[in-house]
């Protein structure tokens, strides 16, 4: 524990981890069905990192923005770019099954609306209840309500500790109750010695589209929340290198790559935003 007490991370290398953990992610979801299961569910488990951090520095940067409306604009033109790609990508983890499913700088313009909100609905109640709809807008979004859920926890809670804490830890609490629940489908598919549930479970699986890897791999997301929630409890609050266009970029470039890797491949139809 002094160990971990003892580490110090700055805004840029928790940036890069979380970009890490993301590419990571959405390697592991993509090629779900190809990868060896062990690497799979390691990969998908390092993107429970990802937004736990880069929730806070949205949050940071809605703090000490110069423009709000620029930023909300960066975020825009970056986020209909990457929508090209996310259908292909991520698709499989819509799980409305309406198809229309906004990539995660969607989610985040719609944090920073909610942010925006916060600040100017005095009357706390009437907030929560905007909040509320905003949530189910969110099921649309990557992350879906937890979107929202991590930066309204970063904003709100007003001690630092605490705050740096609590929303890795509130992901970490959902996923692995989630996970554990989502988990149970493929294992008792891949342990079961009755062919006729095997085939049942497997008609189920294939018509919610979710591959049974991504359930298997579902509870590991809670560790790598978790494991975000210390490294943002460790962060110094020095900025390091710039990196203001680091996440922008990648973020749309790395699903461009595996989209591609993906029709060159055979593993998924030639599409651009879904169509």
């Amino acid at each position: 524990m002094n160990f971990v007490k003892s580490l110090s991370f700055d805004a840029y290398t928790l940036k890069i981890i979380a970009v890490v953990g993301m590419i990571g992610n959405h390697v592991a979801i993509a090629f779900a069905e190809v990868l060896p299961l062990p690497l799979m569910i390691a990969l998908f488990g390092i993107g429970g990192l990802t937004y736990v951090i880069m929730a806070y520095f949205v949050v940071e940067g809605y703090k000490h923005t110069s423009s709000y409306k620029k930023y909300i604009g960066r975020l825009f033109l970056f986020a209909i770019i990457a929508q090209a790609f996310h259908p292909t990508v991520l698709g499989v983890t819509d799980m409305t099954g309406s198809g229309f499913f906004l990539n995660i700088l969607f989610a985040i313009i719609w944090a920073l609306i909610m942010l925006k909100l916060y600040d100017t609905i005095k009357i706390r109640p009437l907030f929560w209840v905007v909040f509320v709809l905003m949530c189910f807008v969110s099921l649309f979004m990557d992350l879906m309500f937890f979107g929202l859920i991590v930066p309204v926890l970063y904003y709100a809670i007003k001690k630092e500790n605490t705050r740096r804490i609590v929303p890795g830890v509130v992901v970490g609490i959902y996923y692995l109750i989630f996970g554990a629940i989502s988990a149970l489908t493929p294992i008792i598919y891949f342990t079961t010695d009755d062919p006729v549930l095997a085939a049942e479970i497997r008609a189920v699986v294939e018509a919610m589209g979710m591959p049974m890897e991504i359930m298997l791999a579902t509870p590991t997301f809670a560790l790598g929340a978790i494991a975000g929630a210390i490294l943002i409890r460790n962060f110094n609050g020095e900025r390091g290198k710039r990196s203001k266009w680091l996440f922008y970029v990648v973020y749309p470039a790395h699903l461009a790559v595996i989209a591609v890797v993906m029709w060159a491949t055979g593993l998924a139809a030639f599409n651009l935003f879904g169509f």
